[in-house]
């Protein structure tokens, strides 16, 4: 079992601080395993405690996809995030929250070993996938990387065609045998993210020729083509206008039955919609992880006595 997470702020401090912008652009972390790590977890569990209130309690998590255990990242010598620790559950939506530049990117970066590349830079901690050191030597991070796919707040398709966008990667890395399964891999890549009925008639047509939602989720598409069983999306909705950003949410909840997702936002009220489960970032720590019916209800009555 891992050790517990500190939580320092108050429910106030959260409301205060969720309505500024973010741009936090943090590629790829150099990472430094820590001096000692605990021995792997026949199946994982993580405790994640809140301080506070009145007594102690603990939200404990067992047999989850991806646990993070008191992950620390710093960056010339700013410390980024301070000791996160959560569970990601299976096949579940799990929202992270904060005020830009609160950490809840750099985290979701971690998850996928995105943070890996950046100069004197430092990321320490454990972080098991499937149970699994995500950082042991004899990991494929581009496997990983595949399996654990990642979505950012602007759209990037490749400019190529729909088709090539998604048939590009599987074709790369010799996930498809013959051009008819090739076809079948990226048609139903599209039918997964609702774009096949869109533009099913307009294969060779530009992917950055489509519409913003269009693009995100035909990005979402390239990674599902890959065979990602987990998808982080940083914040995916910062580009959109709140129809557009309904279409991305409404994918998300469908997606949720066959994909573990992970998803950072600024917003309160959209980590609500999303999960049952949310985590609150502020400053680099995890100062709140818990349901988001609760967590939110009670903070608007703060709201309401301050």
């Amino acid at each position: 079992m891992s050790s517990l997470v500190p939580i320092g702020l108050g429910k106030t401090e959260i409301g205060r601080s969720m309505g500024a912008d973010m741009n936090l652009q943090n590629n790829g972390l150099a990472r430094v395993r820590p001096p000692s790590l605990p021995p792997p977890l026949s199946a994982p569990a993580v405790s994640a405690h809140r301080r506070g209130q009145t007594g102690e309690r603990a939200l404990v998590f067992s047999a989850c996809r991806i646990t993070a255990e008191s992950v620390t990242v710093d960056w010339w010598g700013r410390t980024l995030l301070k000791g996160v620790t959560l569970g990601i559950e299976r096949n579940q939506v799990t929202a992270l929250a904060g005020p830009p530049g609160s950490g809840k990117s750099t985290f979701l970066r971690c998850l996928n070993r995105a943070n890996d590349l950046v100069e004197n830079c430092r990321v320490g901690g454990l972080i098991r996938f499937d149970g699994v050191d995500i950082h042991h030597p004899d990991v494929d991070t581009v496997r990983l990387r595949n399996r654990i796919g990642m979505i950012f707040p602007c759209p990037n398709p490749y400019p190529k065609s729909i088709f090539e966008n998604i048939a590009h990667g599987p074709r790369v890395h010799g996930l498809v045998r013959s051009r008819e399964e090739e076809k079948e891999l990226v048609l139903g890549s599209l039918r997964k993210v609702g774009l096949l009925g869109e533009v099913g008639n307009h294969l060779d047509r530009l992917g950055p020729s489509l519409s913003p939602d269009q693009q995100q989720r035909l990005c979402i598409a390239r990674a599902l083509a890959l065979g990602a069983e987990v998808l982080l999306l940083d914040d995916p909705c910062r580009m959109l206008d709140s129809a557009a950003s309904a279409k991305i949410e409404a994918l998300i909840a469908e997606l949720r039955s066959g994909v573990t997702l992970v998803v950072a936002t600024r917003s309160l009220e959209q980590a609500a919609r999303l999960s049952p489960r949310v985590g609150v970032f502020h400053l680099g720590t995890l100062i709140e992880w818990g349901h988001s019916g609760r967590m939110f209800s009670e903070i608007e009555a703060i709201k309401y006595t301050v």
